[in-house]
């Protein structure tokens, strides 16, 4: 059996996606190779100038629309906007940066990366059909939820740790949804998916100049894989027929198959799934609408 990739997508004529922080790297792929399919693809973007011209390199029926996953205010102006979609891929990010606050005073990580696609994704949510994929990172293991510091306002702040923080979060949101979803009748399904290490412009933004320097030089090769083979990984989880709460990556964690790949013990932990859930709705003001 040889490896899936992008030249195995299915037809996605006549479904719309959804695909955040597609105007580079591996929302770009993502967003490429499902218009390539004859999905109707949106890129929701910050930058809508560089959002119209990755565009330009992009087969079908793209459009470029503003969201800025670090304001709620734009998270519900774009959701109050969007009519039905089917497939919504939650992939903007950022990563190991200085510490920052969001418009809405959040920790700039857990607010971009969790607490902005929390929001988008339940905001949408009567209108999705089909799933909701959401990318997480290899790097969740090195995480842990403090739902009692989530926005790093007691702790030392650690940009790694931050990063590591807010993508667990993303399993665990996925794993909460999903039971969610289930517990509500509803047929849509919630994936998550891991690119391995992939060479693009998310990695050297820490404010360390050996660290950033370091990260480069890996990037340029000696462990990272290009976003065509990041991106594979969102393609196969939003395009596969699997199960609700399949995580998706290379078999051996940076390369290797596409398929269900294991998490950490703490992305397993049901309470904490539950707790990050309600304290994102508080701080978030978005509830669970099925």
């Amino acid at each position: 059996m040889t490896s899936w990739t992008a030249s195995d997508l299915p037809s996605f004529a006549g479904r719309a996606v959804i695909v955040t922080g597609a105007n580079s790297g591996l929302g770009a792929v993502t967003a490429r190779e499902l218009a390539r399919v004859g999905a109707s693809v949106t890129l929701a973007v910050r930058d809508t100038a560089k959002g119209q011209a990755a565009a330009t390199g992009m087969p079908g029926d793209v459009t470029v629309r503003p969201l800025d996953l670090a304001d709620l205010s734009s998270v519900r102006r774009f959701a109050d906007e969007t009519s039905r979609i089917d497939v919504l891929v939650n992939n903007a990010g950022i990563m190991a940066v200085p510490y920052g606050r969001t418009v809405d005073g959040f920790e700039s990580q857990i607010g971009t990366n969790h607490l902005g696609h929390f929001a988008l994704t339940n905001l949408l949510l009567p209108k999705i059909t089909d799933r909701v994929v959401t990318v997480s990172s290899y790097m969740h293991r090195i995480g842990n939820i403090s739902l009692k510091d989530l926005n790093w306002e007691s702790r030392r702040y650690s940009a790694w740790r931050a990063y590591g923080q807010s993508k667990l979060a993303n399993l665990l949101f996925t794993s909460e949804l999903q039971r969610r979803l289930v517990s509500a009748g509803s047929p849509v399904r919630a994936l998550a998916a891991h690119p391995g290490y992939s060479n693009t412009n998310l990695q050297g933004h820490t404010g360390n100049r050996v660290g950033d320097v370091l990260m480069r030089t890996i990037g340029n090769g000696l462990l990272a894989t290009n976003a065509d083979f990041g991106a594979r990984q969102t393609l196969y989880a939003a395009s596969q027929d699997l199960s609700g709460n399949t995580y998706i990556g290379p078999r051996f964690a940076f390369i290797g198959r596409s398929g269900p790949v294991s998490r950490s013990l703490l992305a397993k932990r049901g309470s904490t799934a539950a707790g990050l859930w309600d304290l994102s709705a508080q701080l978030t003001g978005v509830q669970f609408p099925l």
